[in-house]
């Protein structure tokens, strides 16, 4: 378990974001263009927050707003009420990893974070606790240059970790990690939401946030849609329904053509498969009209809306990059 050290701190630090306007960088969407519009949200502690959006959305320039790396044009980012560049000693108060690779190769793990510490005021004795917390403690020595994606994270993680701060960010932490190492992250992010800490990850994995997270911001385009529970969140979808598998596949087409005649909405639209979701009629009504129709079905079930089918629904009008109708991209 992380440890803590020095002075109680205030309990129950926040994480807030009143940005009216901000442009992206290079390291964020690759321009000048307004990557922030209108966001405002807070991250509470003692729960894990999922961040999350479309590629472009403004996740990595929101990420940086909050660190004082990006500035908006009007509004602020607060950590318990203070801007970033305020705090003294700013790793004791947020810790962040935003890019695993953005680390001098030649340095070795243990150099990295003592350097880390020795600017930041920090005891040494929390390089070898934090190498330790995040497995890392036999690399220590190595040069970074030749560590892993995986490792790399781990590395960043430690250093998030390293102030032992109330605030943690973490930008798409789990790439690059094995399964192992998936579920080592997931039980750490959950372990430190349970000893009172904000905890913001930015991911673009749904398994992963239903996994981990308590609580959901989601953007689109800069712009908040959503900040919710994670439960309150996926029931938004319309995705769930009643999924139905047909005995012979060439079957499928035309109970689909016949359940949609009824009313109901079916995907994929021609059955292919033999594999439909229909939506606008209960199951029962579905069996009882295949019946009918002397179509067998070999599955008949309900489906529960998904946090992927929330979040493709309400982030439609949010996607930079589709495939248009008849193949390309837009």
């Amino acid at each position: 378990m992380t440890k803590r050290y020095g002075r109680p701190r205030p309990p129950h630090p926040r994480l807030r974001l009143s940005a009216r306007r901000a442009s992206g960088g290079p390291a964020s969407d690759g321009g000048g263009r307004v990557a922030v519009d209108r966001l405002s949200f807070t991250v509470r502690p003692g729960r894990v927050t999922g961040f999350l959006g479309p590629n472009g959305a403004g996740k990595s320039t929101t990420l940086r707003l909050i660190l004082g790396l990006n500035e908006p044009t009007s509004g602020s980012a607060t950590v318990d009420g203070r801007r970033f560049r305020d705090l003294p000693r700013g790793l004791r108060h947020v810790g962040a990893l935003l890019d695993a690779h953005d680390v001098h190769g030649g340095r070795t793990a243990e150099g990295h974070l003592a350097a880390l510490a020795r600017t930041n005021g920090l005891p040494r004795r929390r390089v070898g606790e934090v190498l330790d917390e995040v497995g890392l403690a036999e690399a220590a020595r190595r040069r970074i240059g030749g560590y892993s994606l995986g490792m790399r994270q781990r590395l960043g993680i430690a250093a998030a970790l390293l102030g032992d701060p109330p605030v943690l960010l973490f930008d798409e932490p789990v790439n690059g990690l094995d399964p192992e190492g998936v579920l080592w992250a997931r039980g750490l992010f959950r372990r430190l939401a349970a000893e009172g800490r904000t905890v913001f990850v930015s991911s673009h994995l749904m398994s992963e946030m239903e996994h981990t997270a308590d609580d959901l911001v989601v953007i689109g385009r800069g712009a908040l849609i959503a900040a919710e529970s994670l439960a309150e969140f996926a029931a938004r979808g319309s995705g769930g329904g009643v999924t139905v598998r047909t005995a012979d596949p060439a079957a499928a087409a035309g109970l689909a053509a016949a359940l949609a005649r009824e009313g109901a909405t079916v995907r994929p639209p021609g059955g292919a498969g033999g594999a439909l979701t229909v939506t606008g009629m209960d199951a029962d009504r579905v069996g009882a009209f295949a019946f009918r129709s002397g179509v067998a079905l070999a599955e008949l079930a309900v489906r529960a809306s998904s946090l992927e089918d929330a979040f493709m629904e309400l982030t439609a009008d949010s996607v930079e990059f589709r495939k248009k109708e008849g193949g390309g991209a837009r």
